[in-house]
């Protein structure tokens, strides 16, 4: 079923508080290039025009942490000179945003497979992880290289190395020890998820962290997507009754 523009929804007169935390599925610079005849380079420039936007509406609505999927671990497989030309525009953003985003009081930090990524890149990440990290006006998490079943086997990996190493025992094992080895450690599950481009699935991006996540697609272009588009799907998801399994009276 094609995904539909988002409506205007009926707010509550009370509405539930927040979002807190909000996550994006970036999707659709490709698209965006394609309709107007360009490369799809030029979708991810304008792409990453739209984080810059999304990052200072974000901050402005009281958002508290905004995670961006960016690349994802399968994202690989895409040909060389599209990956190549991506870690170019992260090294660019990396080497000239950096200072706005601590001017902003935006604390940046990257989850994933680092292992995967350029060496001067990582030291870029590092480099702006450090020099964000005194920040709170916004966490902002980038996933590169990112692969939530990934991340979920190298949890169970690390608990399972501490239970042979006689560290733990495994009935302490619970749902906050296996939180805890997860790249999203010490940060808050989301409470909306949005995707552009009128995809409606979740490409294995924060599985376990979105289990009780309000879902928001929407028909819009990651390149269009802008202050007022995130407003609607926050008034989508406070229109929303989040029960978390419970009954309302």
């Amino acid at each position: 079923m094609a995904a539909q523009p988002l409506p205007s929804p009926v707010v509550p007169a009370d509405p539930a508080p927040g979002p807190l935390h909000v996550a994006v599925i970036m999707d659709g610079n490709g698209r965006w290039a394609k309709a107007r005849g360009l490369p799809r380079t030029a979708g991810h420039k304008r792409g990453a025009d739209s984080v810059r936007r999304i990052v200072k509406s974000s901050a402005e609505l009281g958002i508290s942490y905004l995670t961006l999927f960016g690349f994802s671990s399968e994202n690989w497989t895409r040909p060389e000179t599209e990956v190549r030309d991506l870690m170019g525009l992260l090294r660019f953003y990396l080497e000239r945003e950096v200072a706005e985003l601590s001017r902003e009081g935006v604390r940046f930090r990257v989850i994933g497979d680092r292992e995967r990524l350029p060496a001067d890149t990582v030291k870029l990440i590092e480099n702006a992880e450090r020099s964000t990290a005194h920040n709170t006006r916004l966490n902002l998490t980038l996933a590169l290289s990112y692969g939530s079943r990934q991340e979920i086997v190298a949890a169970a990996r690390k608990l399972a190395v501490e239970v042979a190493a006689g560290r733990m025992k495994p009935e302490d094992i619970d749902e906050d020890a296996f939180a805890r080895r997860l790249f999203t450690d010490a940060i808050p599950d989301p409470d909306l998820l949005i995707r552009t481009s009128g995809e409606q699935r979740i490409s294995n991006f924060l599985l376990w962290q979105l289990a009780y996540t309000e879902l928001v697609f929407t028909d819009t272009l990651w390149p269009d997507f802008g202050h007022a588009e995130l407003e609607a799907a926050i008034a989508t998801y406070r229109s929303r009754d989040r029960r978390y399994g419970g009954v309302t009276s």
